[in-house]
Protein backbone atom coordinates (compact mmCIF):
# COMPACT_ATOMS: atom_id res chain seq x y z
CA UNK A 1 0.00 0.00 0.00
CA UNK A 2 2.54 2.21 1.15
CA UNK A 3 4.19 1.95 -2.95
CA UNK A 4 0.86 3.37 -3.81
CA UNK A 5 1.67 7.03 -2.47
CA UNK A 6 3.95 7.78 -5.45
CA UNK A 7 1.83 6.69 -8.43
CA UNK A 8 -0.68 10.35 -8.36
CA UNK A 9 2.77 11.84 -8.63
CA UNK A 10 5.21 10.11 -10.53
CA UNK A 11 2.44 8.89 -13.19
CA UNK A 12 1.07 11.76 -14.45
CA UNK A 13 4.61 13.17 -14.74
CA UNK A 14 6.04 10.62 -16.51
CA UNK A 15 2.93 10.48 -18.85
CA UNK A 16 3.29 14.16 -19.19
CA UNK A 17 6.93 13.99 -20.40
CA UNK A 18 6.33 11.10 -22.84
CA UNK A 19 3.19 13.15 -24.60
CA UNK A 20 5.22 16.09 -24.58
CA UNK A 21 8.41 13.89 -27.04
CA UNK A 22 4.80 12.70 -29.23
CA UNK A 23 3.10 15.97 -30.31
CA UNK A 24 0.65 16.02 -32.28
CA UNK A 25 -1.02 12.72 -31.87
CA UNK A 26 -3.96 13.99 -30.83
CA UNK A 27 -6.35 10.83 -30.09
CA UNK A 28 -2.78 9.11 -27.75
CA UNK A 29 -2.43 12.50 -26.18
CA UNK A 30 -6.47 11.86 -24.88
CA UNK A 31 -6.39 8.70 -23.63
CA UNK A 32 -3.02 8.94 -22.28
CA UNK A 33 -4.41 11.88 -20.41
CA UNK A 34 -7.29 10.18 -19.41
CA UNK A 35 -6.18 6.75 -18.46
CA UNK A 36 -3.38 8.01 -15.99
CA UNK A 37 -6.35 10.49 -14.33
CA UNK A 38 -8.26 7.25 -14.01
CA UNK A 39 -5.38 5.56 -12.48
CA UNK A 40 -5.00 8.19 -10.19
CA UNK A 41 -8.22 8.26 -9.59
CA UNK A 42 -8.26 4.47 -8.48
CA UNK A 43 -5.23 4.52 -6.75
CA UNK A 44 -6.82 7.18 -4.77
CA UNK A 45 -9.68 5.72 -3.52
CA UNK A 46 -7.19 2.79 -2.31
CA UNK A 47 -5.59 4.68 -0.13
CA UNK A 48 -8.72 6.44 1.29
CA UNK A 49 -10.28 2.63 2.34
CA UNK A 50 -6.90 2.17 3.48
CA UNK A 51 -6.89 5.60 5.84
CA UNK A 52 -10.21 5.40 6.64
CA UNK A 53 -9.50 3.81 9.96
CA UNK A 54 -6.80 5.84 10.55
CA UNK A 55 -4.04 4.41 9.45
CA UNK A 56 -1.04 7.02 7.80
CA UNK A 57 0.91 4.81 5.55
CA UNK A 58 4.33 6.77 4.74
CA UNK A 59 6.48 6.38 1.94
CA UNK A 60 10.49 7.68 1.79
CA UNK A 61 11.05 7.80 -1.62
CA UNK A 62 14.44 5.66 -2.50
CA UNK A 63 14.12 4.09 1.26
CA UNK A 64 16.39 6.77 2.39
CA UNK A 65 16.48 8.36 6.15
CA UNK A 66 13.64 10.05 7.52
CA UNK A 67 15.94 13.15 7.66
CA UNK A 68 17.17 13.21 3.98
CA UNK A 69 14.19 11.35 2.26
CA UNK A 70 11.88 12.78 -0.31
CA UNK A 71 8.42 11.57 2.38
CA UNK A 72 4.81 11.02 1.08
CA UNK A 73 2.24 10.29 3.71
CA UNK A 74 -1.69 9.84 3.29
CA UNK A 75 -4.24 9.88 5.80
CA UNK A 76 -7.76 10.14 5.71
CA UNK A 77 -7.51 13.92 4.85
CA UNK A 78 -5.41 14.46 1.82
CA UNK A 79 -6.32 10.75 0.88
CA UNK A 80 -9.82 12.47 0.14
CA UNK A 81 -8.32 15.40 -1.08
CA UNK A 82 -6.40 13.19 -4.23
CA UNK A 83 -9.82 11.15 -4.35
CA UNK A 84 -11.26 14.39 -5.30
CA UNK A 85 -8.87 16.57 -7.27
CA UNK A 86 -8.74 13.04 -9.46
CA UNK A 87 -12.87 13.32 -10.34
CA UNK A 88 -12.41 17.11 -11.13
CA UNK A 89 -9.37 16.62 -13.20
CA UNK A 90 -11.29 13.65 -14.61
CA UNK A 91 -13.83 15.65 -15.81
CA UNK A 92 -12.58 18.60 -16.80
CA UNK A 93 -10.27 16.51 -19.22
CA UNK A 94 -13.83 15.31 -20.63
CA UNK A 95 -15.34 18.84 -21.02
CA UNK A 96 -12.01 19.92 -22.86
CA UNK A 97 -12.69 17.47 -25.68
CA UNK A 98 -15.78 18.98 -25.92
CA UNK A 99 -14.74 22.30 -25.69
CA UNK A 100 -11.30 22.11 -28.02
CA UNK A 101 -9.44 23.32 -25.10
CA UNK A 102 -7.15 20.07 -25.51
CA UNK A 103 -6.51 20.85 -29.03
CA UNK A 104 -4.21 23.79 -27.87
CA UNK A 105 -0.04 22.78 -27.52
CA UNK A 106 0.67 21.13 -24.64
CA UNK A 107 -2.53 21.39 -23.11
CA UNK A 108 -3.22 17.78 -21.84
CA UNK A 109 0.49 17.51 -20.53
CA UNK A 110 0.66 20.58 -18.67
CA UNK A 111 -2.85 19.54 -17.04
CA UNK A 112 -0.97 16.33 -16.20
CA UNK A 113 2.04 18.16 -14.48
CA UNK A 114 -0.09 20.74 -12.72
CA UNK A 115 -2.16 17.47 -11.41
CA UNK A 116 1.37 15.93 -10.23
CA UNK A 117 1.70 18.99 -8.48
CA UNK A 118 -1.48 18.85 -6.47
CA UNK A 119 -0.75 15.35 -5.31
CA UNK A 120 2.29 15.72 -3.99
CA UNK A 121 1.23 18.87 -2.31
CA UNK A 122 -1.68 16.85 -0.48
CA UNK A 123 0.94 13.78 0.23
CA UNK A 124 4.47 15.38 0.93
CA UNK A 125 5.40 15.44 4.95
CA UNK A 126 7.70 18.80 4.96
CA UNK A 127 7.54 22.15 4.16
CA UNK A 128 10.37 22.09 1.62
CA UNK A 129 8.28 20.09 -0.56
CA UNK A 130 5.24 21.53 -0.50
CA UNK A 131 7.26 24.47 -1.47
CA UNK A 132 8.89 22.44 -4.62
CA UNK A 133 5.54 20.78 -5.49
CA UNK A 134 3.50 24.33 -5.22
CA UNK A 135 6.13 25.38 -8.09
CA UNK A 136 5.14 22.35 -9.73
CA UNK A 137 1.86 23.11 -9.65
CA UNK A 138 2.26 26.71 -10.44
CA UNK A 139 4.55 26.80 -13.48
CA UNK A 140 1.97 25.13 -16.07
CA UNK A 141 -0.81 26.99 -14.44
CA UNK A 142 0.99 30.03 -16.25
CA UNK A 143 1.29 28.55 -19.49
CA UNK A 144 -2.54 27.79 -19.67
CA UNK A 145 -3.71 30.88 -18.22
CA UNK A 146 -2.37 32.62 -21.30
CA UNK A 147 -2.36 29.40 -24.30
CA UNK A 148 -6.21 29.30 -22.89
CA UNK A 149 -7.29 33.03 -21.74
CA UNK A 150 -9.60 35.61 -23.37
CA UNK A 151 -9.31 39.01 -24.34
CA UNK A 152 -7.08 40.92 -21.42
CA UNK A 153 -5.45 36.98 -20.73
CA UNK A 154 -2.14 39.24 -20.96
CA UNK A 155 -3.02 41.98 -18.41
CA UNK A 156 -4.54 39.39 -16.36
CA UNK A 157 -1.26 37.05 -16.87
CA UNK A 158 1.02 39.65 -15.92
CA UNK A 159 -1.04 40.45 -12.31
CA UNK A 160 -1.31 36.20 -11.73
CA UNK A 161 2.23 35.67 -12.28
CA UNK A 162 3.25 38.30 -10.25
CA UNK A 163 1.17 37.61 -7.69
CA UNK A 164 2.01 33.91 -7.28
CA UNK A 165 5.99 34.79 -7.64
CA UNK A 166 5.34 37.05 -4.29
CA UNK A 167 3.21 34.48 -2.35
CA UNK A 168 6.17 31.77 -3.46
CA UNK A 169 8.61 34.05 -2.41
CA UNK A 170 7.09 34.45 0.80
CA UNK A 171 6.77 30.85 1.23
CA UNK A 172 10.31 30.08 0.18
CA UNK A 173 11.25 32.88 3.03
CA UNK A 174 9.15 31.54 5.65
CA UNK A 175 10.29 28.10 4.94
CA UNK A 176 14.01 29.21 5.36
CA UNK A 177 12.52 30.81 8.63
CA UNK A 178 11.13 27.92 10.48
CA UNK A 179 14.56 26.07 9.48
CA UNK A 180 16.85 28.57 10.99
CA UNK A 181 14.96 28.68 13.88
CA UNK A 182 14.41 24.75 14.20
CA UNK A 183 16.71 23.37 11.91
CA UNK A 184 14.14 21.17 10.48
CA UNK A 185 10.92 21.49 7.90
CA UNK A 186 9.82 18.48 8.66
CA UNK A 187 5.79 18.35 9.95
CA UNK A 188 6.26 15.53 12.47
CA UNK A 189 9.16 17.31 13.88
CA UNK A 190 7.59 20.46 13.89
CA UNK A 191 4.40 19.33 15.80
CA UNK A 192 3.54 21.85 18.51
CA UNK A 193 6.63 23.68 18.17
CA UNK A 194 4.21 27.29 17.32
CA UNK A 195 2.57 26.64 20.03
CA UNK A 196 5.32 26.34 22.65
CA UNK A 197 8.07 29.02 20.92
CA UNK A 198 7.20 32.14 19.89
CA UNK A 199 9.74 32.18 17.36
CA UNK A 200 8.57 29.40 15.40
CA UNK A 201 5.37 30.45 15.63
CA UNK A 202 6.23 33.76 14.03
CA UNK A 203 8.31 32.28 11.64
CA UNK A 204 5.53 29.74 10.87
CA UNK A 205 3.29 33.01 10.24
CA UNK A 206 5.38 33.66 7.39
CA UNK A 207 4.62 30.20 5.80
CA UNK A 208 0.83 30.49 6.49
CA UNK A 209 0.86 33.92 5.11
CA UNK A 210 2.21 33.33 1.44
CA UNK A 211 -0.61 29.91 1.58
CA UNK A 212 -3.30 32.81 2.73
CA UNK A 213 -2.26 34.72 -0.26
CA UNK A 214 -2.29 31.40 -2.55
CA UNK A 215 -5.26 30.43 -1.18
CA UNK A 216 -7.28 34.06 -2.02
CA UNK A 217 -8.05 34.21 1.77
CA UNK A 218 -9.80 38.15 2.14
CA UNK A 219 -7.95 41.08 2.10
CA UNK A 220 -5.10 38.59 -0.19
CA UNK A 221 -7.99 37.73 -2.75
CA UNK A 222 -7.61 40.82 -5.09
CA UNK A 223 -5.86 38.65 -7.53
CA UNK A 224 -7.97 35.80 -8.14
CA UNK A 225 -10.98 38.01 -9.74
CA UNK A 226 -8.85 39.98 -11.95
CA UNK A 227 -7.58 36.55 -13.37
CA UNK A 228 -9.30 33.55 -13.40
CA UNK A 229 -12.53 35.00 -15.11
CA UNK A 230 -10.06 35.77 -18.05
CA UNK A 231 -9.16 31.77 -18.32
CA UNK A 232 -11.05 29.82 -20.96
CA UNK A 233 -13.60 28.22 -18.88
CA UNK A 234 -12.29 24.66 -18.62
CA UNK A 235 -9.06 25.74 -17.18
CA UNK A 236 -10.77 27.85 -14.67
CA UNK A 237 -12.62 24.49 -13.22
CA UNK A 238 -9.06 23.01 -12.98
CA UNK A 239 -8.19 25.66 -11.16
CA UNK A 240 -10.99 25.83 -8.81
CA UNK A 241 -10.33 22.08 -8.00
CA UNK A 242 -6.56 22.48 -7.21
CA UNK A 243 -4.72 25.44 -7.34
CA UNK A 244 -6.14 27.04 -4.28
CA UNK A 245 -7.48 24.23 -2.66
CA UNK A 246 -4.01 23.20 -2.03
CA UNK A 247 -2.97 26.55 -0.41
CA UNK A 248 -6.27 25.86 1.90
CA UNK A 249 -4.88 22.21 2.82
CA UNK A 250 -1.94 23.60 3.72
CA UNK A 251 -3.09 26.23 5.74
CA UNK A 252 -5.42 23.55 7.67
CA UNK A 253 -2.94 20.85 8.13
CA UNK A 254 0.19 22.97 9.21
CA UNK A 255 -2.09 25.01 12.13
CA UNK A 256 -3.62 21.49 13.34
CA UNK A 257 0.48 20.37 13.36
CA UNK A 258 2.83 22.86 13.74
CA UNK A 259 0.41 24.99 15.75
CA UNK A 260 -1.23 22.46 17.47
CA UNK A 261 -3.96 24.46 17.17
CA UNK A 262 -3.18 26.71 19.32
CA UNK A 263 -6.93 28.31 20.46
CA UNK A 264 -4.90 31.89 20.96
CA UNK A 265 -5.44 32.25 17.33
CA UNK A 266 -8.68 31.24 16.90
CA UNK A 267 -10.28 35.36 16.60
CA UNK A 268 -7.72 36.35 13.94
CA UNK A 269 -8.77 32.56 11.99
CA UNK A 270 -12.42 33.42 12.69
CA UNK A 271 -12.23 36.93 11.23
CA UNK A 272 -10.42 36.46 7.99
CA UNK A 273 -13.39 33.84 7.49
CA UNK A 274 -16.22 36.00 7.77
CA UNK A 275 -14.46 38.37 6.22
CA UNK A 276 -13.82 36.53 3.27
CA UNK A 277 -17.38 35.21 3.58
CA UNK A 278 -18.79 38.33 3.21
CA UNK A 279 -16.81 40.26 0.75
CA UNK A 280 -16.53 37.48 -2.11
CA UNK A 281 -20.35 37.12 -1.95
CA UNK A 282 -20.68 40.85 -1.89
CA UNK A 283 -18.36 40.74 -5.05
CA UNK A 284 -20.68 38.65 -7.00
CA UNK A 285 -23.74 40.91 -6.51
CA UNK A 286 -22.72 43.26 -9.25
CA UNK A 287 -21.03 41.27 -11.88
CA UNK A 288 -22.33 40.22 -15.50
CA UNK A 289 -20.92 37.34 -16.36
CA UNK A 290 -20.69 33.54 -15.13
CA UNK A 291 -17.37 33.28 -14.60
CA UNK A 292 -16.59 36.91 -12.60
CA UNK A 293 -19.65 35.82 -10.23
CA UNK A 294 -18.69 32.43 -9.86
CA UNK A 295 -15.16 33.40 -9.01
CA UNK A 296 -16.06 35.65 -6.27
CA UNK A 297 -18.51 32.88 -4.68
CA UNK A 298 -15.01 31.01 -4.70
CA UNK A 299 -13.80 33.39 -2.14
CA UNK A 300 -16.65 33.37 -0.27
CA UNK A 301 -16.80 29.58 0.16
CA UNK A 302 -13.55 29.11 1.02
CA UNK A 303 -14.22 31.12 3.72
CA UNK A 304 -17.00 28.71 5.35
CA UNK A 305 -14.11 26.03 5.49
CA UNK A 306 -11.61 28.36 7.48
CA UNK A 307 -14.38 29.05 9.52
CA UNK A 308 -14.44 25.37 10.71
CA UNK A 309 -10.74 25.38 11.17
CA UNK A 310 -11.13 28.66 13.66
CA UNK A 311 -13.57 26.78 15.71
CA UNK A 312 -11.37 23.73 15.82
CA UNK A 313 -13.79 21.67 17.74
CA UNK A 314 -14.37 18.09 16.27
CA UNK A 315 -17.74 18.69 15.10
CA UNK A 316 -16.51 21.74 12.83
CA UNK A 317 -13.37 20.07 11.94
CA UNK A 318 -15.65 17.49 10.51
CA UNK A 319 -18.17 20.25 8.52
CA UNK A 320 -14.69 21.85 7.37
CA UNK A 321 -13.53 18.81 5.33
CA UNK A 322 -17.13 17.37 4.39
CA UNK A 323 -17.75 21.13 2.73
CA UNK A 324 -14.37 21.19 1.30
CA UNK A 325 -14.80 17.96 -0.18
CA UNK A 326 -18.22 18.70 -1.68
CA UNK A 327 -17.50 22.45 -2.63
CA UNK A 328 -14.30 21.07 -5.14
CA UNK A 329 -16.83 18.88 -6.64
CA UNK A 330 -20.23 21.54 -6.72
CA UNK A 331 -17.64 24.79 -7.60
CA UNK A 332 -16.45 22.99 -10.87
CA UNK A 333 -19.86 21.68 -11.56
CA UNK A 334 -20.62 25.00 -12.20
CA UNK A 335 -17.69 26.57 -13.82
CA UNK A 336 -18.28 23.40 -16.56
CA UNK A 337 -21.38 24.66 -17.05
CA UNK A 338 -19.93 28.20 -17.49
CA UNK A 339 -17.77 26.52 -19.96
CA UNK A 340 -20.80 24.62 -22.12
CA UNK A 341 -22.22 28.00 -21.84
CA UNK A 342 -19.47 29.96 -23.53
CA UNK A 343 -18.92 27.17 -26.25
CA UNK A 344 -22.37 27.53 -27.46
CA UNK A 345 -23.43 31.20 -27.15
CA UNK A 346 -19.71 32.51 -27.22
CA UNK A 347 -20.08 34.08 -24.14
CA UNK A 348 -21.24 33.58 -20.78
CA UNK A 349 -22.62 37.41 -20.14
CA UNK A 350 -26.13 37.52 -18.38
CA UNK A 351 -27.27 39.73 -21.03
CA UNK A 352 -26.37 37.30 -23.81
CA UNK A 353 -27.90 34.39 -22.60
CA UNK A 354 -31.16 33.16 -22.15
CA UNK A 355 -33.10 30.15 -22.81
CA UNK A 356 -30.95 27.18 -22.81
CA UNK A 357 -32.76 24.82 -20.24
CA UNK A 358 -34.68 24.47 -22.70
CA UNK A 359 -32.45 24.15 -25.38
CA UNK A 360 -30.22 21.89 -23.28
CA UNK A 361 -32.08 20.69 -20.22
CA UNK A 362 -29.41 18.20 -18.75
CA UNK A 363 -27.54 21.29 -18.73
CA UNK A 364 -29.74 23.55 -17.20
CA UNK A 365 -30.62 20.49 -14.51
CA UNK A 366 -26.87 20.23 -14.18
CA UNK A 367 -26.42 24.01 -13.02
CA UNK A 368 -29.40 23.73 -10.87
CA UNK A 369 -28.27 21.16 -9.09
CA UNK A 370 -25.01 22.62 -8.66
CA UNK A 371 -26.60 26.40 -7.79
CA UNK A 372 -28.90 24.52 -4.78
CA UNK A 373 -25.90 22.85 -3.25
CA UNK A 374 -23.74 26.01 -3.14
CA UNK A 375 -26.10 27.83 -1.65
CA UNK A 376 -26.81 25.08 0.93
CA UNK A 377 -30.42 23.87 0.06
CA UNK A 378 -32.00 20.00 0.61
CA UNK A 379 -30.69 17.46 -0.66
CA UNK A 380 -27.64 17.87 -1.88
CA UNK A 381 -24.16 17.91 0.11
CA UNK A 382 -23.91 21.79 0.04
CA UNK A 383 -26.74 21.55 2.89
CA UNK A 384 -25.29 18.76 4.66
CA UNK A 385 -22.23 20.46 4.28
CA UNK A 386 -23.54 23.87 6.00
CA UNK A 387 -25.46 22.49 7.90
CA UNK A 388 -22.97 20.37 9.92
CA UNK A 389 -21.06 23.54 10.16
CA UNK A 390 -23.87 25.69 11.72
CA UNK A 391 -24.41 22.83 14.05
CA UNK A 392 -20.43 23.46 15.30
CA UNK A 393 -20.93 27.42 15.87
CA UNK A 394 -24.39 26.82 17.75
CA UNK A 395 -22.46 24.29 20.10
CA UNK A 396 -19.24 26.61 20.52
CA UNK A 397 -21.64 29.81 20.81
CA UNK A 398 -20.75 31.50 17.67
CA UNK A 399 -23.96 33.23 17.31
CA UNK A 400 -22.18 36.10 14.80
CA UNK A 401 -20.42 33.25 12.87
CA UNK A 402 -23.91 31.09 12.27
CA UNK A 403 -25.66 34.49 11.62
CA UNK A 404 -22.77 35.87 8.79
CA UNK A 405 -22.84 31.99 7.58
CA UNK A 406 -27.07 32.04 7.44
CA UNK A 407 -26.95 35.67 5.16
CA UNK A 408 -24.28 34.55 3.14
CA UNK A 409 -26.11 31.48 2.30
CA UNK A 410 -28.94 33.84 0.86
CA UNK A 411 -27.14 36.12 -1.07
CA UNK A 412 -25.36 32.81 -2.32
CA UNK A 413 -28.95 31.65 -3.70
CA UNK A 414 -29.84 34.40 -4.64
CA UNK A 415 -27.12 35.14 -7.27
CA UNK A 416 -27.48 31.68 -8.40
CA UNK A 417 -31.33 32.46 -9.02
CA UNK A 418 -29.50 35.80 -10.88
CA UNK A 419 -27.72 33.40 -13.39
CA UNK A 420 -30.49 31.06 -13.96
CA UNK A 421 -32.91 33.24 -14.87
CA UNK A 422 -30.66 35.37 -17.40
CA UNK A 423 -28.86 32.40 -18.81
CA UNK A 424 -31.59 29.46 -18.34
CA UNK A 425 -34.77 30.78 -18.06
CA UNK A 426 -36.58 33.30 -20.64
CA UNK A 427 -35.91 33.75 -24.10
CA UNK A 428 -32.93 32.95 -26.17
CA UNK A 429 -31.19 36.05 -27.45
CA UNK A 430 -31.65 37.73 -30.85
CA UNK A 431 -27.75 38.03 -31.70
CA UNK A 432 -27.56 36.58 -35.45
CA UNK A 433 -24.60 35.38 -34.17
CA UNK A 434 -24.48 31.67 -35.36
CA UNK A 435 -24.41 29.67 -32.42
CA UNK A 436 -22.57 25.90 -31.69
CA UNK A 437 -23.97 23.24 -30.47
CA UNK A 438 -23.09 21.82 -27.08
CA UNK A 439 -21.97 18.48 -27.73
CA UNK A 440 -22.62 15.47 -24.81
CA UNK A 441 -18.68 15.69 -22.89
CA UNK A 442 -19.94 19.73 -22.16
CA UNK A 443 -22.89 18.59 -20.77
CA UNK A 444 -22.31 15.05 -19.19
CA UNK A 445 -19.09 16.50 -16.77
CA UNK A 446 -21.31 18.79 -15.07
CA UNK A 447 -23.79 16.81 -14.70
CA UNK A 448 -22.14 13.70 -13.03
CA UNK A 449 -20.39 15.96 -10.51
CA UNK A 450 -24.05 17.52 -9.94
CA UNK A 451 -24.66 13.89 -9.41
CA UNK A 452 -21.86 13.74 -7.00
CA UNK A 453 -23.13 15.87 -5.26
CA UNK A 454 -26.79 14.78 -5.01
CA UNK A 455 -25.29 11.72 -4.01
CA UNK A 456 -23.12 12.78 -1.40
CA UNK A 457 -26.13 14.25 0.22
CA UNK A 458 -28.82 11.87 0.05
CA UNK A 459 -26.33 9.79 1.13
CA UNK A 460 -24.13 11.43 3.18
CA UNK A 461 -22.31 8.60 5.73
CA UNK A 462 -20.11 7.42 3.94
CA UNK A 463 -18.24 10.78 3.36
CA UNK A 464 -19.29 11.64 7.08
CA UNK A 465 -17.24 9.27 8.33
CA UNK A 466 -13.94 10.35 6.29
CA UNK A 467 -14.79 13.69 7.58
CA UNK A 468 -14.96 12.52 11.43
CA UNK A 469 -11.72 10.43 10.93
CA UNK A 470 -9.64 13.48 9.42
CA UNK A 471 -11.17 15.49 11.80
CA UNK A 472 -9.60 13.75 14.84
CA UNK A 473 -6.65 13.17 13.12
CA UNK A 474 -5.91 17.10 12.82
CA UNK A 475 -7.76 17.51 16.23
CA UNK A 476 -4.82 15.30 17.79
CA UNK A 477 -2.27 14.89 15.51
CA UNK A 478 0.33 12.38 17.05
CA UNK A 479 -0.93 9.34 15.27
CA UNK A 480 0.17 11.46 11.74
CA UNK A 481 3.52 12.51 13.45
CA UNK A 482 4.38 9.25 15.13
CA UNK A 483 3.99 8.17 11.37
CA UNK A 484 6.02 10.42 9.59
CA UNK A 485 8.64 10.49 11.69
CA UNK A 486 8.80 7.00 12.43
CA UNK A 487 9.34 7.46 16.28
Amino acid sequence: MNDLLLLPVAGPLLVAAVLLALPGRMLLHRLAALATTAGVLVVAVALLVATSDGAVPVLRVGGWPESVAISLAADALSALLVTVTAVVVLCCLVAAVGSGDDRRPYFLPLVLVLSAGANGAFLTTDLFNLFVLIEVMLVPSYVLLSLAGGSGRGGAARVYVATNLLGSTLLLAGVALVYGTTGVVGLGDLAGLARDDPAVAVAAAVVLLALGLKSALVPLHDWLPRTYPVASPVVVALFSGLLTKVGLYAVIRIYAVVYGGDPAYHWLLGAVALLSMVVGVLGAVGEKSMRRILTFHMVSQIGYVLLGLALFTAASLAAAVYYLAQYILVKAALLLCAAAVRFGRGTDRLDESGGLSWQRPALGLAFAGAALSLAGLPPFSGFVAKFLLLRATAETGAWLAMTVAVLVSLVTLLSMLKIWSAVFAGDPPTSTAVEKRIGLPLVGAPLALAGLSLAAGLAAQPLLVVADTAAAGLRDPSGYVRAVTGR
